[in-house]
């Protein structure tokens, strides 16, 4: 579309902050993307402790301004025409005081002091001891995050906090899920999302049980998070009382309306108009989620659709990126690699690429070809550098590489690369293995990110799952796209029930928020359909050879999961033995 059309149509925005970087998006309400721009966001480590990551609200929310005004500036839209906006982002937890300014916590600030650093990140490992003594409790809570509660979660970060806050400081905190601080940043209203508190914050929305009603209030006390019991304000949602509920805050599911949509500041900060709807937030994972799952695809010369009840697990890319970067950074060919990319003007994953053909071309001989997986039969690797969050929940689990040669060129750099892959698609396996055991059926697999227009590892993944991968139409713009359908959502909610507020926010109380969620539920559906554009369809195509040895590899790396806790349990015994 040119900009010169622009001013024909509506479009929506999406807003991703990943990892990274922030990224905005501005839609068609086809789906196509009219312009895009990203801009990298800072992240602070720790000299002292590498679990530690640590971000700024006001560095990511200068980013997304900066980005909005870009694609706006690209696309030629004004801003009257855009009639929603949706938010995404990284399940990291930020901190402000009640008035919205940013709480520190870091300990190379004054935590609980206005300093920059407000954001644990997702990644951050430093409330491990805190995880270790929620898992303790056999909470009930406990069942709804698959028996085993992540040290990457908010409530022991939250719980962190705590222990090493002063007390009055750690009283004036409001605690956010990311997604839903960028809502509260747009409108000013703390409502929290649905999805955040359920995946995140040990929130058990009314209904999942016939006991649930929130926040379990002792849980919260037994591990000393009492200040929650009665008023679940700072933290959202609400909480179950042998009396009734207790009122701490509304609940949205994905992309209803937030507030009055954005507020004079905000839409300033953005370059949109006061008011324009917001939607309820999600995390970036369930926004790929969103911008994937009704992607038609193209097999032979049909276009089929996938819609809902067709089991599926959708699955980012994120982190075989950061497993590939540490993997290709950390061998002594690295520098080699780079330098060969800047000469061909290329990236180091063509090069990558290309060795790897080479290497297979050498390896083929007298009528047989040798496939990649041959190349590394006897290369193993197991990828959880940083721990694992599914399916063990265990941030004490390592990576390790068996098969190891005394090799530094950057042949061995690509088939270290290649194993890379294989590990990433194993541990695919496993968590489709594990699903399956209790009692899901998964029949497909929807892939987003960057890594997504990899089509050997699409393939592999195919091949080691045994089912058929489908990718979406711009594959790293997938989470982008999921949430500008959350904002179209929010503008057409809004729409249709403007005049029965008159001004006011749309929800006043719970009741309101589960009759609207209840009568619109399906609209979000068909606005996924009409926005997600024609994908592709990957079938598994390994061959016999292949089979079997994608299958000995994936037995193997089931192996090293119990070798490596069985060895840490007889280094521990060591250690503990007087």
């Amino acid at each position: 579309m040119s900009p010169t059309n622009a001013v024909l149509d509506n479009y929506y925005i999406g807003v991703d902050v990943g990892t990274g970087s922030a990224r905005a998006a501005i839609l068609t309400p086809q789906g196509e993307i009219v312009a895009s721009a990203t801009h990298d966001t800072k992240t602070w480590r720790s000299h002292r402790n590498s679990g530690i990551f640590e971000q700024s609200t006001a560095d990511i929310w200068g980013k997304i301004a900066a980005c909005v005004k870009e694609v706006l500036h690209q696309s030629n839209v004004p801003p009257h025409q855009v009639m929603g906006v949706g938010f995404t982002a990284t399940c990291s937890l930020a901190v402000v005081d009640m008035d919205g300014k940013s709480i520190s916590v870091s300990e190379d600030e004054e935590i609980g002091g206005n300093g920059e650093r407000n954001i644990i990140l997702w990644a951050d490992h430093r409330a491990e001891e805190e995880a270790n003594l929620i898992n303790s409790t056999g909470s009930e809570v406990l069942k709804f995050v698959g028996g085993t509660m992540s040290l990457e979660m908010e409530i022991p970060k939250i719980l962190w906090l705590k222990k090493h806050m002063p007390t009055d400081k750690f009283a004036r905190c409001q605690f956010f899920d990311l997604p839903d601080y960028l809502t509260y940043r747009a409108t000013a209203s703390p409502a929290r999302s649905n999805c955040s508190l359920v995946c995140k914050t040990s929130y058990v929305p009314p209904g999942a049980t016939e006991a649930s009603n929130g926040f379990d209030r002792s849980f919260l006390s037994r591990i000393g998070l009492e200040e929650f019991v009665d008023d679940t304000s700072r933290i959202g949602g609400t909480s179950n009382s042998p009396d009734g509920p207790t009122t701490g805050g509304i609940v949205l599911t994905a992309g209803l309306p937030v507030g009055r949509g954005l507020t004079k500041e905000a839409a300033s900060d953005l370059g949109l108009m006061e008011g324009t709807p917001v939607g309820s937030g999600v995390i970036d994972a369930y926004a790929g989620w969103i911008g994937t799952v009704a992607a038609r695809y193209r097999a032979g010369e049909e276009e089929n659709a996938e819609l809902s009840g067709h089991p599926s697990i959708q699955e980012s890319t994120q982190r075989l990126a950061a497993v590939a970067e540490f993997v290709i950074n950390s061998h002594p060919a690295c520098g080699a690699l780079q330098e060969k990319a800047r000469q061909e003007g290329t990236n180091v994953y063509s090069v990558l690429a290309t060795e790897l053909q080479r290497l297979r071309s050498e390896a083929s001989r007298d009528g047989f070809e040798e496939s990649l997986t041959g190349l590394t039969k006897d290369i193993h690797m197991y990828p959880d550098f940083h721990g694992n969050r599914s399916p063990l929940a265990d941030p004490r689990m390592r990576g390790s590489i068996t098969g190891l040669a005394l090799d530094s060129s950057l042949a061995d750099l690509a088939l270290r690369f290649n194993v890379t892959l294989e590990a990433i698609a194993l541990q695919t396996r496993q968590i489709v293995d594990q699903m399956n055991s209790h009692g899901h059926n998964i029949k497909s697999i929807y892939m987003s990110g960057s890594q997504a227009k990899n089509i050997p590892l699409m393939q592999l993944i195919a091949d080691v799952c045994s089912l058929p991968v489908i990718l979406p139409h711009s594959p790293s713009a997938a989470v982008v796209v999921g949430a500008a359908m959350l904002g179209r959502f929010a503008a057409e909610v809004t729409g249709i029930h403007a005049k029965e507020v008159a001004g006011e926010d749309l929800f006043q109380n719970q009741s309101k928020v589960d009759e609207v969620s209840s009568a619109e539920k399906e609209r979000l559906w068909e606005i996924m359909v009409e926005m997600t554009q024609a994908g592709r369809k990957i079938e598994p195509a390994a061959n016999p050879r292949d089979k079997r040895l994608l299958e000995a590899k994936y037995q193997i790396f089931l192996e090293s999961i119990k070798t490596q806790q069985r060895w840490r349990e007889i280094m521990e015994q060591a250690a503990n033995t007087n």
